[in-house]
């Protein structure tokens, strides 16, 4: 793996393309930063996609949808004049048995005939579905080096052709330890980086001294089975008589119903206060986080195998220094320290309920101590900064490259 404090020299700025199945998308805002903190290193990446969506999203990722390029907009006058390289796909091509075998060779024509008319050297695709498939393809039409980062539901719960993938890329990107152990214990021969998602310490500050905090927490995320919601409203349930939990919730998804169902008969059954919030960008995550006295997310594997395996929300929150109630999981334990939050086994309302206790009767000094020592981690380890020049360093180091 690359050395993340390296820096990059002038001559060695490139020409990246990055393919992608849907962007902007409102909860994944690692793409966007990602992207970004590529550019400010001084290299130019060239964003493709299938589905430009135009929902809501983070403000940053709105003005980098303006300049990514839809894939079906690619000229196909171009895209045929790569055809006499097509055969440089066939072989791989035809392992993708979940994807149809013409729609993949023709897209991929379009994604190399685009990455070589804007002088990329390198191809990486975010999530091993789809977008890595036809990432790999046309790269090996166009002659380029290819990668891929690995998220979750991509090779936990829906997996597509790994051992292909796998055996027809340069590198494989994983974003905490437990994933890259996994990864090579799937067969993965392509070397494996594990570069964490990073966050902008800058971006999300903490409050101003002197201001205390709401006595509230707070919950972040899609409302999936994999954030461990039925768990924190267990745990709460177990805490009626004893205490009352205020907690507010952001995000949106399919358990929302069933969220609003829980935060009524909480209310009813021990008079503890669960507002949802709905969708929220990062512009009021930085506003408003800095305000409660911890956040509480208590990751777990979803039925279906899906699950978030490095939540760029902790080193946000961290970053805002605030206390983390979390789960000894994927990534966060990776994260996490008993200095910076409180970790429990992931599907334990129990051990949750008592470390809301905890927190919620730890001195506002300590809590205080526990925020600053998450700053520092994060600062020390989680930056996009670091992020960005762990990335390139791989990126440089692929044999083959031919770089402009």
């Amino acid at each position: 793996v690359p050395n993340q404090t390296e820096r990059i020299m002038p001559g060695n700025k490139k020409n990246i393309a990055y393919v992608l199945s849907a962007f902007p998308v409102l909860s994944e805002t690692f793409i966007g930063n990602e992207i970004r903190a590529l550019e400010a290193q001084g290299h130019a990446i060239l964003p493709m996609v299938f589905d430009l969506r135009q929902g809501p999203a983070q403000p940053a990722d709105i003005e980098l949808a303006g300049r990514v390029q839809r894939i079906s907009g690619i000229s196909a006058v171009r895209a045929l004049a790569m055809l006499p390289l097509l055969w440089r796909a066939q072989q791989f091509a035809g392992q993708q048995k979940l994807l149809a075998r013409r729609s993949l060779l023709w897209h991929a024509l379009k994604i190399a005939a685009h990455a070589r008319a804007n002088n990329c050297s390198h191809i990486h695709a975010h999530f091993a579905g789809g977008a890595a498939a036809h990432a790999i393809a046309a790269a090996r039409i166009a002659g380029l080096t290819v990668s891929f980062s690995c998220h979750g539901h991509d090779i936990y719960a829906e997996p597509e052709d790994l051992d292909a993938k796998f055996a027809n890329t340069d590198a494989v990107v994983s974003v905490c330890n437990e994933m890259r152990d996994d990864l090579l214990a799937m067969g993965c021969r392509a070397p494996v980086a594990m570069i964490p998602c990073g966050t902008d310490p800058q971006g999300f500050r903490p409050r101003p001294r002197g201001r205390n905090d709401n006595g509230r927490l707070l919950f972040v995320g899609r409302l999936v089975p994999q954030k461990g919601l039925d768990d924190l409203f267990a745990a709460i349930s177990l805490l009626s008589g004893r205490m009352s939990v205020q907690i507010d919730i952001v995000g949106d998804g399919p358990m929302r119903d069933y969220c609003e169902e829980q935060a009524s008969r909480l209310a009813l059954e021990g008079g503890h206060r669960i507002d949802l919030l709905g969708g929220r960008n990062s512009d009021w995550l930085k506003a408003h986080a800095p305000d409660y006295c911890g956040v509480c997310l208590p990751f777990k594997t979803a039925p279906d195998g899906s699950r978030d395996t490095g939540p760029l929300v902790v080193k946000e929150a961290m970053a805002m220094q605030l206390p983390v109630i979390s789960t000894a999981y994927m990534g966060v334990k990776d994260t996490v320290t008993p200095e910076t939050g409180i970790l429990v086994e992931p599907g334990d309302p129990v051990a949750l309920s008592k470390a809301i206790v905890k927190l919620a009767t730890t001195a506002a000094q300590e809590r205080q101590a526990m925020g600053t020592a998450g700053r520092k981690r994060v600062c020390d380890q989680f930056t996009l900064a670091s992020q960005a020049q762990a990335l390139s360093g791989l990126f440089r180091s692929l044999p083959g490259a031919v770089m402009p």
